[in-house]
């Protein structure tokens, strides 16, 4: 059976090498950056001679002394200040450069990171190639809402070892990340939020129905974010409190918390795609769907 589910990969770790039939993805991240140093002109200092007229008035020239050359007040050659201000930008740029490392490093593990997305299963709201941006710091000030489409991280070989884990154990692993390095089997996975923790989900007949409502979902064709309806009945099954359902847009081909995911816990999201930033036609916001527009959600009841 074809493995669809979604990981992701750092965008500054090795990007895979194809999509073909493999519906996971992962993501990577990567910033460079160059300096290079500026020189200044360069200047001296010449002594200058008074000559008297007979009025007793006194006018600069450029007379030579007696020994054939300008008088010098320094008595020797000084650095000229191009050549100071040189050496104190070398002296100064690799402190610089660590710095902007230790910015872009922050930025990246606590703020907004750069996704890239190697699967089908988000189709057609997300291609393979995209890369999204992601908040990772959305959910420390409002709980995620329905229709976010968020990363997430789980691990492959062991369900729930990553909520398991303690605090510095993911201080640690969020700064590997940041090196383009994972942790061991854990993954990060993007599928869009269906359901919130305590809420009732099933499926019928490629109708996602929530707390007994159906939820106003349409496909593409009809001005929504579904590739198709899945005719595969579903639940009911209740989501956990503290943990989110999840779901592909492309739902006949997407492994999510229908099948092998599972709902997730809170603490294992990452944060919210909110952009697509490549490529630059496909450059566009992942906004929230309107759930709660009366006429949609009839339509989507209706629907066979």
């Amino acid at each position: 059976m074809t493995d669809r589910r979604d990981p992701v990969e750092d965008v500054g770790a090795a990007m895979p090498s194809g999509a073909g039939g493999d519906h996971r993805g992962e993501v990577a991240t990567s910033a460079e950056g160059g300096a290079g140093p500026v020189a200044g002109d360069e200047g001296s200092a010449d002594g200058v001679a008074m000559a008297h007229g007979a009025s007793g008035a006194g006018e600069v020239d450029g007379s030579v002394g007696p020994g054939g050359g300008r008088d010098r007040q320094d008595g020797g050659a000084a650095p000229s200040t191009g050549a100071r201000r040189q050496r104190s930008f070398l002296v100064e740029l690799p402190v610089l450069v660590l710095i902007a490392f230790v910015l872009a490093l922050l930025l990246k593990t606590f703020v907004v990171q750069a996704f890239y997305i190697p699967s089908e299963s988000m189709l057609p709201t997300l291609a393979v190639g995209d890369r999204v941006l992601v908040n990772k710091l959305v959910h420390d000030v409002r709980d995620p809402e329905r229709g976010e489409v968020v990363v997430f991280t789980h691990d492959d070989d062991v369900p729930g070892a990553a909520a398991a884990e303690g605090l510095l154990d993911r201080i640690l692993d969020t700064i590997a990340g940041g090196f383009g390095a994972s942790s061991g089997s854990e993954k990060d996975f993007i599928k869009r939020i269906i359901g919130l923790p305590g809420e009732t989900i099933e499926m019928r007949d490629g109708v996602v129905i929530v707390d007994g409502d159906p939820v106003a979902e349409a496909p593409e064709a009809e001005g929504g974010y579904l590739s198709r309806p899945d005719t595969v009945d579903f639940g009911p099954t209740e989501v956990p409190e503290g943990e989110y359902f999840m779901m592909g847009d492309n739902r006949p081909n997407s492994s999510d918390s229908r099948s092998l995911i599972a709902t997730v816990p809170e603490e294992d999201l990452v944060g919210r795609a909110f952009v697509v930033i490549w490529p630059l036609g496909r450059l566009g916001t992942l906004p929230l769907p309107d759930y709660d527009d009366p006429l949609a959600a009839s339509e989507a009841a209706a629907s066979p």
